[in-house]
């Protein structure tokens, strides 16, 4: 009778990246999201250090490494965009902890869970951001329009779809 191997998901789908994309693709959305809105206000409602978070956590699919890519870009974030230091660090740490864990279970290569993450996350980032703000930072005049931040999330799920497409190809099997 021949054996079976039972091999998990997570040992055989981690993808890793060259250093020059692990470092310029997050530094490239960060500084894209700091300037851009200058030029174009109406740019404001996209987040692409969110999509930058949640492609490289759901590649990797190792929580630990999805927390601090999640906390570096969040906290770079900050510093560029005039925030304060620590909010978007919190908000993304945690989404980039769930999108691996969420990588380990479910096959992320599929558009339509792509898809469902993104639109998710980037709902749930609103929530955590309105969180932080109003309870660890005593902010009470800031309210959430939440209509609004349902059209970014559209938003930011239909630039986020190319954009992994594009990253794909920069992948490599671990």
């Amino acid at each position: 009778m021949p054996s079976r191997s039972y091999t998990s998901r997570s040992e055989f789908e981690q993808y890793r990246f060259s250093p020059l994309v692990t470092v310029a693709v997050p530094f490239a959305a960060i500084l894209i999201q700091a300037y851009l809105p200058i030029l174009f206000p109406r740019l404001l409602i996209l987040d692409l250090p969110l999509i930058a978070v949640i492609f490289f956590a759901v590649a990797r699919r190792n929580p630990i490494l999805g927390a601090v890519t999640g906390a570096s870009i969040g906290l770079l974030q900050d510093a560029l965009t005039g925030q304060h230091i620590g909010i978007n660090g919190m908000a993304k740490t945690i989404i980039g902890y769930a999108a691996s864990s969420i990588g380990l279970q479910v096959d992320v290569e599929n558009i339509t869970t792509r898809i469902l993450m993104n639109f998710g996350f980037s709902i749930l980032q609103s929530a955590l951001l309105f969180l932080i703000q109003r309870y660890l930072l005593g902010l009470s005049g800031h309210a959430v329009l939440w209509l609004h931040e349902l059209y970014r999330a559209i938003f930011n799920t239909a630039v986020a779809i190319p954009i992994f497409l594009l990253l794909d190809r920069t992948k490599r099997r671990e």
